[in-house]
């Protein structure tokens, strides 16, 4: 059929099994197609097409509220809630949202763009909805990776507490973004591999009530059934908390999920549904992914399976020249180690990983105890690496706050995805950690222009006691490991093409500084800039003396203007009563959409071209 004329999902109760099992076909197709060009989340959408077609079939959307944890694996459910004719817009600007929308459709009832947070909006969507005494569905479909977080079991527990009609559907494919790590990692598998037991629960049910003989057996079996389900289905985590579990299910047989829907639809109190799915389902090379590789992907040939590459020669991504320059320290310190919440290929420590088994800890989606972890570590003695995406670091922001800083421990601190990543959207810009970070005590904040200042941030990092942040964004630099490392004397900023005849001074930090240099240089512009590479503790000296110039400064800074380096450097005068003509490009207070960075940061006067259309009204050509 042609997905892109479907406008409610309503269609699909009307369809066979077979000719669901057709439509799952050709959304995968789609998927493949449409994915390839835009990039997007694969493996997770391709794992959940059966799965989400059955909801659609045994639910009632938009009045029964379906909640997608995270929202990456609902492209299935934009397809069959009427988006099907814009998927070449995804991730674009002004386009489809990669996540669930609010804006985009009645039928995105939640949106999210970091784990775990399903089980807590359903459970309050539960309560409103009996306190209105109203009578409607709430599905939470949260991965196996996704659970595991400390948010998960706070809701669960409280689902458990509370004995609302909620039904959670288990997504089980035994991987989160790359394969799962620990101990409930374990504990699912060994559910996976059981007998279904309430299934055959309710097979017997069915048999044995339909006569009188067979009532009073039934009856007569309760103990029995009570002593199985204490066995076989309570001593799973579900059943401890009071929550029914029904499966094992295979999540790619829509005739059994619509049965297990069915099912839970009148049970009441909270029942988990444990689907098995395989992540990827449909595409070979995404099917047969352990590492991570195909779960978020930028664009690709479909037949092949190969990546576009953007990397050109003699360049490395920001996340592999720390990744390596770790390695190297390593070598020599047997007290380093990484850290790392599930984001191992991300964060380009695979090879680290590799080295030094013994001193390398991926926990799993579980930011707050991996800061923790880190300063247990720290305490101890060790010199722990800890990378953190910007936007998940905040999910961590007591812990560093508490649990590192407060006891001034060395915990080094890769900010990885600093500033604005494009198309993940609002959820996923990594423009707000200086602003919450630079009021924390003893914490240093650094950013590299290029990758020979980054090797020496990191090397500084692990020479000195205090908590240290590096960011650094998403993207690559010219790149070239450093024959010696040398130690930066803490918030020392750096003076590029000083001149005292020149009319101007900007002040940047990041690789942004590098490419207003080039700019100042190849336009012959009397402009200094200051390389703002500590961006706490500032530099003083250098504030006063640019102050003493009396000449018009520009603070670039493509990041939450609000408690970024223009308020630090403010704050200095502020104490220091000096004085600057100072004219700040930020981000203003508001949330940044998904896009290219490039047209994002056009469209929010943030670009390079903008700051010096400001600073030629000054200088002059």
């Amino acid at each position: 059929m042609d997905l892109r004329s479907i406008k409610h999902p309503d269609f699909l109760k009307k369809l066979s099994i077979r000719q669901c099992n057709e439509l799952s076909k050709e959304i995968r197709s789609f998927l493949i197609d449409n994915v390839s060009k835009t990039g997007g989340h694969l493996s997770s959408n391709l794992g959940v097409v059966e799965l989400t077609i059955a909801m659609h079939i045994v639910f009632d959307s938009p009045v029964d509220k379906l909640i997608f944890d995270v929202g990456h694996q609902s492209y299935v459910h934009k397809i069959l809630t009427g988006r099907a004719d814009r998927f070449s817009t995804l991730r674009q600007y002004e386009g489809l949202s990669g996540f669930n929308k609010r804006s985009e459709s009645e039928h995105d009832v939640w949106e999210a763009g970091h784990s775990s947070t399903s089980l807590s909006a359903a459970l309050g969507m539960a309560v409103v909805r009996d306190l209105n005494h109203e009578n409607h569905h709430i599905v939470a479909v949260i991965g196996d990776g996704s659970i595991i977080n400390g948010m998960a079991f706070e809701a669960l527990n409280h689902i458990g507490e509370l004995g609302k009609n909620l039904i959670i559907v288990f997504n089980d494919n035994n991987m989160s973004i790359s394969k799962n790590v620990g101990a409930m990692s374990i504990a699912f598998a060994r559910l996976r591999a059981s007998k279904s037991y309430n299934t055959l629960k309710q097979d017997v049910k069915d048999v044995l009530k339909t006569n009188v003989v067979g009532n009073t057996v039934l009856k007569g079996m309760t103990a029995v059934r009570d002593t199985l389900k204490s066995h076989i289905v309570d001593s799973s985590i579900f059943g401890e908390l009071g929550i029914e579990y029904l499966g094992p299910v295979d999540g790619h047989s829509i005739k059994e999920l619509i049965r297990a829907f069915d099912t839970a639809k009148k049970h009441q109190g909270p029942i988990v549904i444990h689907a098995i799915t395989c992540k990827g389902k449909g595409y070979p090379h995404s099917e047969s992914d352990k590492d991570g590789s195909w779960h978020g992907v930028n664009q690709f040939d479909p037949d092949t399976g190969v990546f576009n590459s953007n990397l050109p020669p003699s360049h490395a991504y920001w996340s592999s020249i720390y990744s390596e320059t770790l390695i190297r320290l390593a070598e020599k310190n047997t007290t380093i180690s990484a850290i790392t919440p599930a984001m191992v290929g991300g964060s380009k420590l695979e090879k680290f990983f590799s080295l030094y088994k013994e001193r390398s800890f991926d926990t799993g989606i579980a930011e707050e105890h991996a800061v923790t972890f880190a300063a247990g570590l720290a305490l101890s003695g060790h010199r722990p690496f800890l990378s953190l995406y910007s936007t998940f670091l905040q999910r961590g922001y007591d812990q560093i706050n508490h649990d590192i800083c407060r006891m001034d421990l060395p915990v080094v601190i890769g900010i990885d995805r600093a500033g604005l990543v494009g198309e993940d959207g609002d959820t996923h810009h990594g423009v707000f950690d200086i602003g919450i970070l630079r009021p924390l005590p003893n914490l240093v904040i650094a950013s590299a222009k290029d990758a020979d200042e980054a090797q020496d941030l990191l090397f500084t990092a692990f020479n000195q006691q205090h908590p240290f942040a590096i960011r650094y964004p998403r993207g690559f630099a010219s790149y070239q490991p450093k024959e010696k490392l040398e130690n930066i004397e803490i918030g020392s900023w750096e003076m590029l093409n000083f001149s005292e005849e020149n009319k101007a001074v900007i002040i940047s930090y990041g690789p942004d500084v590098d490419r207003i240099y080039q700019k100042v240089i190849v336009n012959g512009l009397k402009v200094s800039i200051a390389n703002a590479r500590f961006i706490k503790p500032v530099d003083g000296l250098m504030i006063s003396e640019i102050a003493a110039m009396n000449i018009p400064v520009f603070v670039y800074q493509p990041d939450m203007e609000i408690g970024g380096l223009t308020s630090a450097i403010l704050e200095y005068c502020a104490k220091k009563q000096c004085s600057l003509n100072l004219m700040s490009i930020g981000l203003n207070d508001e949330y940044i959409p998904h896009g290219s960075i490039g047209i994002l940061r056009k469209k929010y006067g943030i670009d390079i071209n903008t700051l010096f259309e400001h600073v030629l009204k000054v200088v002059g050509e």
